[in-house]
């Protein structure tokens, strides 16, 4: 059981003043503090911010010299062709890019890389496929800063590149000073360029292209292109979240947005995707397009071609939407069925090898699809709360993802190895990478040799945003704490935490008895229920081991009890038409 350290956020401000002229909770204004919200000005903009606040999409580097290139290529009946990738953020940055050149009567296609046969990126062969089939410009989304030479042979084949994306930009260091190396291509957009002057660094590639649209349709004054950015933006919002970008500043924005008009989308394949999971589109949230819509998308580039995800989203009839939509949740189906034994093989590979000591988790699965090395590493980081790569075999060599914890900067990591790769690139919390078989085991070796880490770094710290006994919190609290959504990667669900809780009841419930249903007595003396929708499992060991063998099951029977600290979320629920105020516990000790 990884290590955990619990934290109470302590950050400052008057928060009886912030809720009297807000019209907030005190315990709200103190979460949104938490958040980082420093003053009233920031806290206006995350009660209240509005599409209107969006950051300019001019300040971006090269953002109007890319629109121009464009805008010219169309003109002169050039094809344009749009390279994008096989995740859910590629998938609706191309979406994005093709749709909205077409409507301005680019003569225009896309290619989204073949996990499998083309990898991440740019590659040779699709520049040379461009030059063979008549392109004049290719426009990237979502990749292209890392690709120097492919648009240095696109430069010398005569093709015209402009990039747009927002990983890291490569570097070399000489005596300690860094050195991008930016692609030679004739616009690069991209906000993690130094010489970048946008105030907001942490976009994903869909919102680089939809600011893109909103420059060339004030330039163009397209009113079809007007019409279809309520519909980009759906799109923006859903990359936002797919690729983990914190809800912070405008991404909180679009996201909350983007859910509001997907809630009556315009576009048949996104209403499919809905439909065939059984959502209800009014009760959308952040965690539907993470954990449901974004993973339909994603199966297509990690089990088939990304290419059926692009034809969804292009679908005009409701007919062809159902379809395509179907499958690709079939195909999601068998992604999750695949993941969950090769995640069983990773941790047998770490017990095996005796790898639990080591800093950097590097585990070699030869035999796993190399598309599910992402989502397997990542479930190990959650376990093991280490950096995790998970490597594969390729058609031509060792594949591999990897996901981070804060305290390991992974971009950087590679970097100080880069040596040891074919290719690599990413960013601090997750990475990809390509290298010989005979270099996995030096790759663990070094990695581990330079971590840095210490045994502080893989305690998992849990940050409590108001320590408030269960008496304390009422449904109008819980109905307040909706004004903070949408929650994901710096914008969470808050937590509360009580001491000495009384646990004199459980029950077991959900598919295979799994989750619980606790009866507890708080400090006012009155009972409650928790939800707890972890491992029973867990549970169970941990009560046994504190309160003696058996301990579990005397509460489950209703003979036993039990004091424990929790940490626990509120929330409302509806049943038979009333709302309730509702406890779900996440962490006990």
């Amino acid at each position: 059981m990884v290590r955990e350290k619990w934290v109470v956020s302590a950050k400052k401000a008057d928060f009886n003043e912030w809720a009297e002229k807000f019209g907030i909770s005190p315990v709200l204004a103190r979460i949104i503090r938490n958040r980082d919200v420093s003053d009233e000005e920031e806290l206006k903009a995350y009660l209240k911010g509005d599409i209107n606040d969006l950051h300019s999409p001019h300040l971006l580097k090269d953002m109007d010299k890319a629109a121009d290139i464009l805008l010219e290529a169309v003109k002169n009946g050039e094809k344009i062709r749009v390279i994008g990738d096989y995740d859910v953020d590629g998938i609706c940055s191309t979406f994005i890019f093709t749709k909205g050149l077409s409507i301005l009567g680019a003569d225009c296609d896309h290619v989204i890389p073949h996990r499998i046969h083309d990898g991440y990126g740019l590659n040779d062969s699709l520049i040379n496929d461009a030059k063979n089939e008549g392109i004049g410009l290719i426009a990237t989304c979502d990749n292209g800063i890392a690709a120097f030479g492919q648009i240095e042979l696109a430069n010398t084949l005569g093709l015209k590149v402009v990039v747009t994306d927002h990983h890291e930009v490569p570097y070399e260091e000489t005596d300690g000073v860094r050195h991008e190396i930016l692609p030679p291509a004739l616009a690069v957009v991209d906000p993690k360029q130094e010489k970048c002057q946008y105030p907001f660094k942490n976009i994903c590639g869909g919102v680089v292209v939809y600011k893109l649209m909103q420059v060339l349709c004030e330039k163009t004054g397209s009113e079809a292109l007007k019409n279809t950015m309520e519909e980009f933006l759906e799109f923006a919002a859903l990359s936002t979240v797919c690729d983990v970008m914190e809800l912070r500043d405008e991404n909180r924005i679009i996201v909350r947005e983007g859910i509001k008009r997907m809630k009556n989308s315009r576009n048949e394949g996104l209403k499919a995707l809905i439909s065939v999971n059984g959502l209800d589109p009014a009760g959308l949230s952040a965690y539907h397009l993470g954990f449901v819509i974004g993973p339909c998308l994603n199966a297509t580039g990690r089990l088939d071609s990304a290419d059926r995800s692009i034809d969804l989203l292009m679908s005009y009839t409701k007919v062809d939407a159902l379809s395509n939509a179907g499958e690709l949740k079939s195909l999601n189906d068998s992604r999750k069925n695949l993941t969950a034994s090769g995640t069983e093989k990773a941790v047998k590979y770490v017990e095996e090898n005796h790898l639990e000591k080591d800093d950097v988790l590097v585990i070699y699965l030869p035999d796993v699809h190399e598309s599910l090395a992402g989502i397997i590493a990542g479930r190990i980081k959650e376990l093991y709360n280490k950096p995790v790569f998970v490597l594969t075999n390729g058609e031509e060599c060792v594949k591999g993802s990897g996901r981070s914890i804060e305290a390991y900067d992974m971009y950087e990591a590679l970097n100080g190895v880069k040596d040891l790769f074919i290719k690599f690139g990413g960013h601090k919390m997750a990475a990809g990478l390509s290298l010989t078989a005979d270099n996995v085991e030096v790759l663990r070796q070094r990695l581990n040799e330079k971590s840095n880490l210490s045994e502080e770094d893989f305690c998992k710290k849990i940050l409590i945003d108001v320590p408030m006994p269960l008496s304390f919190a009422n449904l109008e609290l819980a109905k307040q704490l909706n004004l903070l959504e949408p929650f994901g990667t710096g914008n969470p669900k808050p937590l509360f935490a009580e001491k000495d809780v009384r646990f004199v009841g459980c029950a077991r419930i959900g598919k295979e008895g799994k989750y619980g249903k606790f009866t507890v007595i708080n400090s006012a003396g009155t009972k409650d229920t928790l939800m707890y929708f972890g491992s029973l499992e867990r549970f169970k060991e941990y009560a046994d081991e504190k309160f003696g063998e058996g301990a579990f099951d005397k509460l489950l029977s209703g003979k036993g009890e039990m004091t424990l600290s929790i940490i626990y979320q509120l929330s409302t629920n509806s049943f038979r038409g009333k709302e309730e105020k509702q406890f779900i516990l996440t962490n006990f000790s």
